[in-house]
């Protein structure tokens, strides 16, 4: 039996947009989690809660995510969040962005053990509330998520998803398994595997190593190859017409960014992150076509381009 796969948070990548598009074409995802929603300029991002929002999440299995360095501002993530009907929040200790982590956000606050409790402990105010947390293995060494492990078992947190690199890493280098082993041999919550899984060998290669995972959580893997949550769960060979379906899922989203941003060139901007990560198999001359148009005509050219490209392996998957 397969473990659950749930879609990692990436900003500016798995918007409401996307995940909704992703959900209606392809299976194997348990949860999409979303980017982390935060004050700003002492108030909501208006982008975040419409994120967020149940209307623009129709038919998506939504964790939203928050990310705070005081219990104040935890609580008003919390409190708004709770607003918008959501009973289930995981909490950012994980971001390892230098301008966020120098203000003790996301993994920056990890080598702080005094002031990760002072911000978790309103989480015991809320009761039939579900919370988890999104970490790293430390800022600075992998011995700081294993100082905050008793804390995180003290209180009301019922899951961790745990990315088996250091915040100062950000994402380079490999993924420290070693380090990851000695958290999960000693930790008894539910605990999901995060980082470079990239192929369903990946996958399975952590499920054979730590089989009492709770689960995974894929991001830049899914966003490279859509279908990859439902080759794992059901079966690479049971995956039929994935590049159809990722054309689709193109469309979709080239379609509802038009129909809300404003002009040429914000489009392409945005669909030139959406291509970022999307198929590394294309031939990268056609690629840099598409990313090099400066007009629509231009980039559904190019585009329609690179899908006649791939309509050999069409034919196969």
């Amino acid at each position: 039996m397969s473990l659950p796969v749930c879609f990692a948070p990436l900003q500016g990548y798995t918007d409401a947009v996307y995940r909704c598009a992703h959900a209606s074409l392809f299976g194997g995802v348990t949860a999409y989690y979303t980017p982390f929603v935060r004050i700003e300029k002492d108030d909501f991002r208006r982008k975040d809660l419409r994120d967020i929002a149940p209307e623009n999440n129709r038919g998506v299995a939504v964790v939203p995510q928050i990310i705070a360095s005081h219990p104040d501002e935890l609580r008003r993530l919390v409190d708004g969040v709770a607003a918008c009907g959501y009973r289930r929040i995981d909490i950012n200790l994980g971001c390892p962005f230098p301008m966020l982590a120098r203000r003790h956000k996301g993994s920056g606050i990890l080598p702080f053990p005094d002031e990760v409790e002072r911000l978790l402990r309103p989480l015991e105010e809320y009761g039939g509330f579900t919370f988890s947390v999104k970490m790293r293995l430390g800022w600075e060494s992998p011995d700081e998520s294993l100082r905050l492990l008793p804390l995180f078992e003290s209180l009301s947190v019922r899951q961790i998803t745990l990315h088996a690199r250091l915040g100062r890493q950000q994402y380079k280098g490999e993924p420290d398994r070693e380090a990851f082993a000695r958290f999960y041999e000693v930790c008894r919550l539910p605990l999901l595997y995060n980082g470079d899984l990239v192929t369903v060998d990946d996958i399975q290669s952590v499920e054979r190593q730590f089989p009492r995972l709770s689960g995974v959580m894929v991001g830049r893997g899914l966003l490279a190859r859509p279908w990859l949550a439902e080759a794992y769960t059901v079966g690479s060979g049971a995956v039929t017409g994935r590049y159809e379906r990722v054309e689709r899922l193109h469309n979709r989203v080239f379609d509802e960014y038009g129909a809300v941003l404003q002009g040429a060139h914000q489009l392409l901007t945005r669909m030139a992150v959406f291509w970022e990560y999307l198929l590394p198999e294309v031939d990268r001359r056609l690629r840099k076509r598409v990313l090099k148009a400066r007009s629509i005509d231009e980039y559904v050219g190019a585009v329609r381009t690179l899908w006649l490209s791939l309509s050999e392996k069409r034919a196969d998957r």
